[in-house]
């Protein structure tokens, strides 16, 4: 099982895209790997409007992206944040996959059986 890293937007409608990010992270799960997706989890204790919070963000979720064995971006457009992501991966060497649109139901029993084949 490969540690994914999940790049999605953040900012903007920031709730769509925390749905959005949720989806993309059960798409990973669908994959057969397990994931981290920073900004599901450190706006919940940072300040996103903050720049030193928001900036502390990013490099702890860099921190963990080399870690990972890949980055997924998902999404039709790249915002500041995945650049950045994109670019600090890039420069380690880790693989990059773009995912331009989640086109999938998301099975419950898809997980289970995941789970099951353990």
């Amino acid at each position: 099982m490969k540690l994914i890293y999940v790049a999605s937007p953040y900012a903007g409608d920031i709730e769509e895209n925390i749905e959005y990010a949720k989806q993309a992270c059960r798409y990973v799960l669908n994959e057969g790997n397990a994931f981290f997706c920073p900004h599901l989890l450190y706006p919940q204790i940072l300040d996103d409007n903050n720049p030193e919070e928001r900036r502390l963000g990013i490099n702890i979720g860099k921190e963990l992206l080399a870690k990972c064995d890949e980055l997924w971006a998902f999404g039709g457009q790249i915002s500041h944040g995945m650049f950045e992501e994109i670019e600090f991966a890039k420069k380690i060497g880790i693989p990059i996959k773009r995912i331009m649109k989640l086109d999938f139901e998301i099975k419950e029993e898809a997980l289970f059986c995941m789970r099951m084949n353990r």
